[in-house]
């Protein structure tokens, strides 16, 4: 049975979820559909990148990931079906695609809409499941499509290295307002080089080591440590950092002049 996996900005609440699924069953009743996230934060291509990113990595080969996430930043002209890292990834052509992966992929079909029908969510989405259908059925993925189509790219948020610090972004807050940034465990340990360091962020508040699990403090205490997914996290043990240090995450909206995200800061001595 053919596995996909559902990652929207639709929210939860929504009928829509289970009408795309419905849709996706009524093209291929053996499609077994695995949900990721519904509550992609609308506009916010940072933290969809995160979540669908750190999900790849952890499904079998030949998974089709369908990403319904900005599907209408731009009148829809086609969807983006792309094989990478034998994972099969379909979404719109949005900049998204290049942001998950942090690479150029390996192959780019561009899907053709028909222009005599209303692209909405979830003709977009039958879309989709139809390509998986054919690709199920042995339809080579060259015939799916057209290859070698141009698509827009966009590129993740890098942070900002310097031979004393690091400064790195909000990427993600969790529902227990957990903060994630975007250094890696790699990235530290490369920029440390066995140094003491410091990580300072909003109201002067700072951390000076790493810990393995949150009961490595106090209840009620801050801590940073490196999550599953090796990224950096701010945690409060048994408490919501992000809403005690009024700390936020990386939006889209922020380029309308307001600061719309924080930065975390880290110092080596």
């Amino acid at each position: 049975m053919p596995l996909l996996t559902l990652t929207s900005d639709i929210g939860s609440p929504d009928y829509l979820v289970g009408t795309v699924k419905a849709r996706l069953l009524d093209v291929n009743p053996e499609f077994r559909i695995i949900d990721i996230s519904h509550n992609i934060p609308p506009f916010n291509y940072t933290q969809a990148a995160y979540i669908c990113s750190n999900t790849l990595k952890h499904f079998p080969s030949y998974t089709y990931h369908l990403i319904l996430v900005n599907l209408f930043e731009k009148k829809p002209e086609q969807l983006l079906l792309a094989f990478h890292k034998n994972q099969y990834l379909l979404c719109a052509d949005n900049g998204l695609l290049t942001m998950i992966l942090e690479e150029t992929p390996e192959m780019v079909i561009g899907i053709p809409l028909d222009p005599a029908e209303n692209k909405n969510t979830l003709y977009l989405a039958g879309v989709m499941g139809e390509t998986v259908n054919r690709l199920v059925r042995g339809e080579p993925i060259l015939k799916v499509g057209n290859p070698d189509v141009k698509y827009a790219e966009k590129r993740h948020l890098r942070p900002t290295l310097d031979e004393q610090s690091i400064e790195g972004q909000i990427i993600f807050i969790d529902s227990f307002e957990n903060v994630i940034i975007n250094i890696t465990r790699e990235q530290f340990e490369d920029q440390r080089r066995g140094r003491e360091f410091q990580i300072v962020f909003k109201r002067d508040e700072v951390i000076d080591r790493i810990s393995e699990t949150y009961a490595d403090v106090p209840e009620g205490e801050k801590l940073a440590f490196f999550n599953s997914a090796g990224y950096l996290e701010i945690a409060i043990n048994k408490g919501n950092a992000a809403g005690l240090f009024g700390l936020k995450g990386f939006s889209e909206k922020s380029r309308q002049g307001q600061l719309a995200y924080q930065t975390i800061k880290i110092f080596f001595r």
